[in-house]
């Protein structure tokens, strides 16, 4: 039984790594999944390589609403901080709290949807649970737990992962749901095979192709989430994000006189959404198939 065990998963496992090279093909031979992986890597490295790009912008210069020149390339505030500055490190806190944020969600949310398509006395429950929470305002809620718990990055994320998870728990049950039925995952249980151990060594696989898609638009809508709750003033005061310039130019009230004050932290989320809206796409057109062939 043990051989026949070794057989059942390797098989699978071999089958997924020949689809996932067939799909890393397609990918790299698609011009608009190649250009906006450069542009999410280039963030991603922006946001790294921080410090040694720009100083940390701090305190305030007699240099006040300068607009765009060789000096300053993305104008000042109102204070007379570099607002290049003032992205660059927000890209180092918008990514932080996207990836960290993405990463909660989906970890939470594929264990419910794995466990709701897998057990079927369960899945009732859960599902119900999943579309409660579906129906909730997020935005006034997140609003409100963001207050009572105090402006922090943790809070933040925190907050952004708890109302993320529901919708990734739905897409990936829907995608077990046609697996847990394949003829290896019912010898895998006539077998022996532990649940864990189907769980992990079968289903999740499975969901992968789903997972990979599912983490790089949450972490763009965690970014986006965030910029909503920094620029309504439950961001963290102490860390520069893309949210909390939008918000210090709206406190200020150079939002309508000073249009780079605004431009340049609101083009690089639109860079973020647009990448990551053009990953998915392209991923999902290179794990076709059809699409493989034409």
């Amino acid at each position: 039984m043990s051989i026949m065990l070794a057989d059942l998963e390797t098989e699978p496992v071999g089958q997924q790594e020949s689809a996932a090279g067939a799909t890393w093909y397609a990918f790299r031979h698609n011009p608009m999944g190649l250009v906006a992986l450069g542009l999410m890597l280039v963030l991603v490295l922006v946001g790294l390589a921080a410090p040694l790009i720009v100083h940390y912008p701090s305190g305030f210069t007699s240099d006040v609403l300068q607009s765009p020149s060789s000096l300053h390339w993305f104008g000042t505030d109102n204070l007379g901080r570099d607002i290049m500055a003032e992205v660059v490190w927000g890209t180092r806190i918008s990514m932080t709290v996207g990836f960290c944020a993405s990463l909660l969600a989906v970890t939470f949310g594929v264990l419910i949807g794995m466990l709701g398509a897998y057990f079927p006395r369960a899945d009732t429950a859960l599902g119900m649970v999943v579309d409660l929470s579906l129906s909730l305002p997020v935005l006034p809620l997140m609003i409100l737990v963001a207050a009572l718990a105090g402006p922090s990055l943790g809070t933040i994320i925190l907050v952004i992962s708890f109302f993320s998870w529901p919708e990734v728990a739905r897409v990936v049950r829907s995608q077990a749901l046609s697996v847990v039925n394949l003829p290896y995952m019912d010898a895998a249980r006539v077998l022996g095979g532990r649940h864990r151990w189907i769980l992990r060594r079968h289903l999740l696989p499975a969901v992968a192709p789903v997972i990979t898609v599912t983490v790089v638009l949450t972490a763009s809508r965690a970014v986006i989430a965030e910029a909503g709750l920094s620029f309504l003033g439950m961001g963290d005061p102490s860390s520069w994000s893309w949210g909390r310039i939008l918000y210090e130019s709206q406190q200020s009230g150079s939002m309508t006189s000073a249009w780079w004050t605004t431009l340049f932290p609101s083009a690089a989320i639109l860079l973020l959404v647009v990448a990551a809206t053009l990953i998915a796409i392209a991923y999902n057109d290179a794990r076709n198939p059809r699409s493989r062939e034409d």
